[in-house]
Order: C-alpha cells, then sequence, then structure tokens
C-alpha cells in the first residue's frame, strides 16, 4: 500500500513537469490550447474511489450517514460500458444527537476528492479553456432527494472556506443515467455555508477540488439518498448535446416493444 501511494506521489509530480511544458510551448506558440473534452476524474475503480472523502453532519452531532462504495452491478454499467461506478448513498436526516439541538444543525452528506500532493505543490486542474463541467450521473434514492443536490469546486485561492457551488438539475425520473453540463461561469460563491456578498470570477486556472453534496437541511428533505456517478469532465459548447446513454437506452426500449407488437399475442 505504501508503495501504491508513493507510485502516485510520483505519477502526480510527473504529470505536474508535462503540464508546465506543455503551457511553455503554447506561450511560445509551440502548441495551441487543447478544446477537446478533458477528463478531470473518473470513479470506476476501487483505486478512483480511495482518493475520494466523504462527509456528514454526523461529523458534528447530526444523525445522517453517507457511504461511497463501488457499484459493479452489470445491469447498472452496461450504458456507460463501465466495470463499475461510485454509489454515493445513505439517509439524510435532519435531527441531530440528543443536547446539541439549536447547537448544530444536520441535512448534509457529501464527497469529494482529495487534495493531492507532488514534489511541485499540490496537482491542480485547469479548465481555462473549457467553458462547461460535465457530469455523467444517475439519480436514485427517494425521489424527494433527487432535488438537493449541489456540485462544488475549490479552488487554490487565498481564502480555503470558499467554495463555487451549482444545483444539480436531473431530467430523468427513473434512476437511468444522463449528462449534466454546467457553465463555469454559473457557479456562485460560497463561503461557510452561505452566498458570498462579492461575487468574483472562479479561478478555473487552479480548480482542487471537485465534488457533490446533498443539503437536506437548506430544503428540510429527509429520506433515503443514492446518486450513481461515472466521471467529471470539462467540456465545450459543441460537447454538449442530449446525453448518448439516454437516447440509446430509449432507442433500445423502442425496438424492444417494436419486436414485442411484431410477436402478436402470446
Amino acid at each position: 500500500m505504501a508503495m501504491s501511494r508513493w507510485s502516485t506521489y510520483l505519477n502526480r509530480s510527473s504529470r505536474i513537469l508535462r503540464d508546465n511544458t506543455s503551457k511553455i510551448l503554447r506561450m511560445q506558440g509551440a502548441e495551441p490550447p487543447s478544446l477537446a473534452p478533458y477528463t478531470l476524474f473518473t470513479l470506476n475503480t476501487p483505486q478512483d474511489l480511495a482518493e475520494y472523502a466523504t462527509g456528514c453532519d454526523a461529523d458534528i452531532g447530526g444523525t445522517s450517514t453517507v457511504h461511497l462504495d463501488l457499484d459493479t452491478d452489470p445491469a447498472r454499467n452496461a450504458p456507460i460500458n463501465k466495470p463499475g461506478h461510485a454509489r454515493f448513498w445513505g439517509d439524510m436526516r435532519l435531527a441531530v444527537r440528543p443536547g446539541l439541538q439549536g447547537k448544530v444543525r444536520g441535512g448534509y452528506a457529501g464527497f469529494r476528492n482529495k487534495t493531492r500532493p507532488t514534489l511541485f505543490g499540490e496537482l491542480t486542474e485547469d479548465v481555462t479553456h473549457h467553458k462547461y463541467l460535465a457530469l455523467r450521473l444517475r439519480a436514485a434514492g427517494h425521489p424527494r432527494t433527487r432535488n438537493s443536490y449541489f456540485v462544488n469546486i475549490q479552488t487554490d485561492g487565498p481564502i480555503s472556506s470558499d467554495l463555487w457551488q451549482h444545483r444539480l438539475y436531473f431530467t430523468r425520473s427513473d434512476g437511468g443515467w444522463e449528462d449534466i453540463f454546467i457553465p463555469f461561469d454559473a457557479f456562485v460563491l460560497t463561503n461557510t455555508g452561505e452566498i458570498a456578498s462579492d461575487q468574483i470570477t472562479m479561478l478555473t486556472a487552479r480548480i482542487r477540488t471537485v465534488g457533490i453534496s446533498l443539503l437536506g437541511g437548506n430544503s428540510g428533505v429527509e429520506g433515503p439518498y443514492e446518486l450513481g456517478v461515472d466521471e467529471i469532465r470539462a467540456v465545450n459548447e459543441e460537447d454538449v448535446v442530449q446525453t448518448k446513454i439516454h437516447q440509446e437506452e430509449k432507442a433500445s426500449e423502442e425496438l424492444a416493444s417494436q419486436q414485442d407488437s411484431e410477436k402478436g399475442p402470446l
């Protein structure tokens, strides 16, 4: 395990060297910036999930629960053609432990990637040449919890408690996969859970962490929640399309329906 962590540490350091070399070449005009979709994070293997941290209100006296584990069910993974995906799940509860009423607030659960130290400082992501954050997700759990998810971005800025936030809006209600696209300039700056009075431009050249949280305390929502997460990317306008997975599933359902009708009654 120690050797694996050291290997990861060296790989991150090598990546910084490559990225810095690429930036120098772009400044010299020898290499244009890539506008192609850029994968920031994948959540498809145990190694991927080891790079994430979870938290919930139980850490400070609440009663919610949080889990982030690997879902290897073939039926749920077939649409994304992956061996597995992250399953973010638990129970959202507003109650707190006895004696803490009025002192702490319940109704929170979330996860984010861990910070990534290297020989040259912390590894961050540069998405200055991309306009959208793209997330491939499937919303399951109780229907009432599906409108309380938020995406959170932390940048390498001077105030560590600053967090850029945007609500997740789902178009599907059947627990199927969909791609959600959020413009980086649509995120709102928050600090310790409150919208900052002074809104500034996100430092998209140095993104430290990306995560998802369920904020039941904000909307008074309780119940079992479940969110499937495949990958998180940075894309441009030409990549913002209808969810291909949804289209393929719909076409498959229509074909099956057509075949059933052709068979006639049993």
